[in-house]
C-alpha cells in the first residue's frame, strides 16, 4: 500500500487494487468517522456521480474503505473550485472544507471529484 496522506486526524493509504483506506484518529475520531460513513451512504442513495463510494465500514477500527475517485488536483480556477462545490450542495450537502486539497481528477471520464467528508453537512431539505 502507497500512503498518501498521515496527519494527526487520518491515515490514508491507498492499495494495489485501487481501494482507499482512511484510518481516523485524534480529537474526535468516532464523530468524524460516522460523519463521513453517513454522508457517503446520503450520496450513494442519491446518485451522486463525483464522490467515492463506500466499500466498508469499520466502527471498531475506526476506518473506512472507498473506491478512488482520481488523482489530487494541484491547480483549479477558483471559479471551477466553487462551482464543484456548489454542485454538492444540489444533492443534499455541503462539504464544509471546500478547499482544494478535497479536489481529485478522475481520468477515466475527466471528472472531477470531492473527497472527504468528515465534517461535512447535511443540508436542512436534505435531512
Amino acid at each position: 500500500m502507497l500512503k498518501v496522506k498521515d496527519t494527526l486526524r487520518a491515515t490514508v493509504n491507498l492499495s494495489f487494487d485501487g481501494r482507499v483506506f482512511k484510518a481516523y484518529h485524534g480529537p474526535d475520531a468516532s464523530v468524524r468517522f460516522t460523519n463521513e460513513v453517513r454522508v457517503l451512504r446520503y450520496l450513494e442513495e442519491r446518485g451522486c456521480p463525483f464522490v467515492p463510494r463506500l466499500l466498508e465500514a469499520d466502527e471498531t477500527r475506526l476506518r473506512i474503505i472507498t473506491s478512488n475517485c482520481g488523482q489530487r488536483v494541484q491547480r483549479i480556477d477558483d471559479a471551477r473550485l466553487k462551482e464543484l462545490f456548489t454542485e454538492l450542495e444540489t444533492y443534499g450537502v455541503r462539504h464544509d472544507d471546500p478547499e482544494l486539497r478535497n479536489v481529485t481528477y478522475r481520468q477515466t471520464d475527466g471528472r472531477f471529484c470531492l473527497i472527504d467528508f468528515e465534517f461535512a453537512t447535511l443540508l436542512p431539505e436534505a435531512k
